[in-house]
């Protein structure tokens, strides 16, 4: 390896001054410079590195191309002993290139891309021309190449416009077949179409010959009602004709007219027996009510579960359940499963079933009001086996319908104006039969009730 002259600049520094780049290297020769320095930078120790290099000492020398491309374009421009070490691994590893390169004959085979990186590490002399002609002749290669990947673009456009005029040729003829069957079945469109109105035309006639006909049933049955009414008028006179020959007759009977007497009772015994005959043919039911007692309106001391409501006690009194159970012919419904999660949640569902009806039992037996109380059947894995206590009715929804919905039906199946009272603190329960006039608890109302009575 040659050593450096003097103050540590190796020989050749001076003829390197002597010759000097005045633009900067071509691309593709900058690339290629810096694969050569990356190559040979494997073959140096870190002592022999630039310290600004020895950091990728470690790096391959695809990473070393890709991270410290600058730094090593860098190093070899401004650190000639660097560059005279990479021009030795050049030489080993190039020997015919290097030689050629220095000798100033470049073989005529060579890539000029490859013989002006050579020469921009060697320096001999020459090299600054050696690497003009290069780029020179890299860009010249370039543009031919350019040309040439233009030319087979152009061919690949051309090709690809004569196929889109095909398929454009395709395009448009199947497009004007789609149009032809499009006005076809437009045609046919417009001919069911006209087919609809026609019927339509016909069926606006028959409407208006059925109202015609319905106008004349109506006149013809009222000229049937005003010769009934007629008719009714002619019996009512005829009745008072009747009623004034009794009366003529019983004046001639105080008389002593004998034949008229009895000429005229015959006929008045025939107009009552018809009388009777139709009232016997007609079965009418006798009078048990009177028109008055259909007026709907609020009798004398009743209350109702919104006189109860608009008291002043608290949601939370159970005074204010008492009050409600105490109205006429109450209905107390019960939310069973929610009233006894709410009180004793812990115990087994068996328990809570029991723990809750007995409790019902007693109160119903001390209200007198009807007791229902429902549970969930969709919690039940088999039929429960319970005998209902005394005075309380036990229902289990049916599968698919949730015990929500079966105390829905129960208060819609009550008559309107009978007091019904729920007990539930489900928001949706008390909303929907509230809506249906019943009057909604909640469960903690309930607990505190029974838990008086145990």
């Amino acid at each position: 390896m040659e050593q450096p002259a003097h103050g540590g600049e190796p020989a050749g520094a001076a003829g390197d001054a002597a010759e000097t780049l005045d633009h900067p290297l071509p691309e593709g020769v900058r690339r290629r410079v810096v694969a050569l320095v990356a190559d040979a930078f494997g073959g140096l120790t870190v002592a022999e590195l630039p310290a600004p290099l020895r950091q990728y000492a470690r790096f391959t020398a695809s990473r070393r191309a890709k991270f410290a491309g600058n730094a090593m374009a860098a190093a070899l421009e401004s650190d000639p002993l660097f560059r005279q070490r990479i021009g030795e691994r050049l030489k080993q590893g190039q020997p015919e290139l290097a030689g050629a390169v220095e000798g100033g004959t470049p073989p005529a085979a060579a890539d000029p891309v490859d013989v002006a990186a050579a020469a921009y590490v060697l320096r001999p002399p020459g090299w600054v021309k050696l690497v003009a002609a290069a780029g020179e002749e890299a860009l010249r290669v370039d543009a031919e190449r350019a040309d040439e990947a233009g030319r087979r673009e152009l061919e690949r456009l051309r090709e690809e416009i004569a196929a889109a005029r095909d398929r454009s040729r395709g395009e448009s003829e199947q497009l004007r077949n789609d149009l032809d069957a499009a006005r076809k079945e437009a045609e046919a469109l417009h001919r069911k179409l006209r087919g609809a109105q026609s019927d339509v035309k016909r069926g606006e006639a028959a409407l208006r010959k059925v109202r015609g006909e319905i106008e004349a049933a109506r006149a013809e049955a009222a000229a049937q009602v005003s010769a009934a009414e007629s008719e009714s008028r002619r019996l009512r006179a005829r009745l008072g004709e009747v009623e004034a020959a009794l009366e003529a007759s019983r004046r001639t009977a105080r008389e002593g007219r004998s034949v008229e007497d009895m000429r005229l009772r015959l006929l008045l015994d025939t107009v009552l027996d018809a009388a009777q005959g139709l009232r016997r043919e007609l079965a009418l039911p006798p009078v048990s009510t009177h028109p008055a007692d259909t007026v709907d309106a609020v009798e004398p001391g009743r209350m109702s579960p919104k006189d109860i409501a608009a008291r002043a006690l608290s949601e939370t009194d159970p005074a204010l359940l008492d009050q409600l159970l105490s109205l006429p012919q109450t209905h107390l419904v019960v939310d069973g499963y929610n009233v006894t999660k709410t009180g004793y949640p812990t115990m087994p569902l068996e328990k809570q079933r029991l723990r809750l009806l007995g409790g019902l039992s007693a109160l119903a037996a001390r209200s007198g009001a009807e007791v229902t109380c429902v549970f969930d059947g969709a919690e039940l894995a088999a039929p429960v086996l319970l005998a209902p206590p005394r005075g309380v009715r036990v229902l289990f929804s049916k599968p698919g319908v949730t015990a929500d919905e079966l105390i829905r039906q129960l208060v819609r199946a009550e008559p309107p104006g009978r007091p019904v009272v729920v007990v539930s603190t489900d928001r949706e329960v008390a909303d929907g039969v509230a809506k249906a006039g019943a009057r909604p608890v909640a469960s903690a109302l309930l607990l505190k009730r029974l838990s008086r009575l145990s």
